[in-house]
């Protein structure tokens, strides 16, 4: 597939490798790969430099070669398909199933999952992460966009760079929050300490989450949270940084939980809206919690 751009007032003296990494949704290390392997033109000749400084009006042509056939196996797994068509389909991930494939989870992933549901995937994100446009933490439930071919995959990867994807989730924190809505706008990093755990840092990310109430418990509070943004871990560590974190959470609440909840965070991606790819049609799809979930919260309010 070849992939063309034009560099705008904006990208002058943007590294080729990170343009090209923010533009076609692959890694930086990727980018450079392809870069040196000769996979990259500008205005018409090859580019062998990763570190190349664009140029306004430079037109950047991508080769991008075709993906072998996936070795991750194809799974039967508890993997709800809530919708799909020939470009993208949108599924329900049950809590405690990881996303891709990585290290210490080889199978049983919703990439294993999708190999047996599904007929096509994106190759671009690789073969550990065919059709994966972006993802949620391993004990959040929820929807997921996914990538059916290459068109899409950049389509949908632009729509939530661009901010233009509507994602909401729900979450039971813990406390009252004081207030009936409220926003949170605090850069997100790796913690300087902890690698392994995100935080608000000096000169981290952009990170936007708009939250409001929707039910209150005693001691606890049914929260939506709507994403500007969508960086690691946001919703869970920008409720801990208002001293309401996610019930269950095990990195970013308490030590010592106000209830026992087991499995994981209470969050849940309720709502995924976005404009389809090819028939520009605007579209909306929601889906309720799951059991574990609704459990809770009807616990909760037995309590109040």
């Amino acid at each position: 597939m070849t992939l063309d751009w034009i560099a705008d007032a904006a990208d002058a003296g943007a590294r080729l490798d990170v343009y090209l990494s923010q533009r076609a949704d692959i890694t930086r290390s990727r980018a450079g790969a392809l870069v040196k392997a000769g996979a990259v033109y500008i205005n018409g000749c090859e580019q062998t430099k990763a570190g190349y400084a664009l140029r306004r009006g430079d037109a950047v042509r991508l080769h991008m070669p075709e993906v072998a056939p996936s070795r991750v196996e194809a799974q039967d797994l508890d993997l709800e398909v809530v919708y799909q068509d020939a470009d993208l389909a949108v599924v329900y991930k049950p809590s405690g199933m990881v996303v891709h494939p990585a290290a210490g989870n080889p199978d049983g992933t919703m990439v294993n999952a999708l190999l047996a549901k599904l007929e096509n995937l994106s190759g671009i994100g690789g073969e550990m992460r065919p059709g994966i446009v972006h993802r949620i933490d391993k004990d959040t439930s929820g929807l997921l966009l996914v990538a059916k071919n290459d068109k899409s995959h950049v389509s949908l990867s632009e729509q939530i760079k661009e901010h233009s994807v509507d994602r909401a989730y729900m979450a039971v924190v813990i406390g009252g929050m004081k207030a009936e809505e409220g926003c949170v706008n605090a850069p997100i990093g790796r913690h300087p300490s902890d690698r392994k755990k995100m935080a608000i840092v000096s000169g981290g990310r952009s990170a936007v989450t708009h939250w409001t109430v929707l039910e209150r418990f005693r001691g606890a509070t049914l929260i939506e949270c709507r994403l500007t943004t969508g960086r690691t871990h946001q919703i869970r560590v920008h409720m801990a940084s208002l001293g309401h974190p996610v019930l269950g959470d095990p990195v970013y609440g308490p030590k010592k939980q106000p209830w026992p909840v087991e499995g994981g965070q209470l969050l849940h991606a309720y709502k995924i809206g976005f404009t389809h790819p090819t028939t520009g049609e605007r579209m909306l799809f929601t889906a309720p919690p799951e059991e574990r979930f609704a459990r809770w919260v009807d616990r909760l309010r037995q309590m109040t």
